[in-house]
């Protein structure tokens, strides 16, 4: 796999039925951890490096879930959320991970419409029963 994954490729093969997750996270660590175990559960996933990846496959493609990291290059994943909650009348969830401790991020992502904020590190198990439950209803 290359350092800078093209989400219309790194979709595994699968049917239509499966629900479709974007990862947008600049750390390549992280983002395969996820990759692997969102395939791992039947999900179909793409990933994208930054930012403005995330938000134009987003745009083009409407995933049915984004995880979205908040420190990114080129986008922050604040404004990520700002440009999809502006223009979406139907809001994908999104799932926002960071690093980050501090109570005002994560104010600002509830102001803005995130679905869950997870902070790093995390369980897998954490995520995928955010995810489940965000798909279910």
């Amino acid at each position: 796999m290359s350092n800078q994954p093209n989400p219309e490729t790194d979709e595994p093969d699968s049917s239509n039925e499966n629900p479709h997750i974007l990862i947008i996270d600049d750390d390549v660590e992280v983002t395969e951890s996820i990759r692997q175990a969102l395939i791992a559960s039947g999900y179909s996933v793409s990933v994208a490096l930054d930012g403005n990846q995330g938000l134009a496959y987003t745009e083009a493609k409407s995933p049915d879930l984004l995880i979205l990291d908040i420190m990114m290059p080129r986008r922050s994943g604040f404004l990520v959320l700002e440009r999809l909650r502006q223009n979406d009348n139907t809001p994908i969830p999104v799932i926002m991970i960071t690093g980050n401790e501090g109570s005002r991020h994560r104010e600002y992502a509830e102001m803005l419409g995130v679905n869950d904020y997870i902070n790093k590190p995390f369980t897998m198990d954490r995520l995928l029963n955010s995810i489940s439950d965000l798909l279910n209803q």
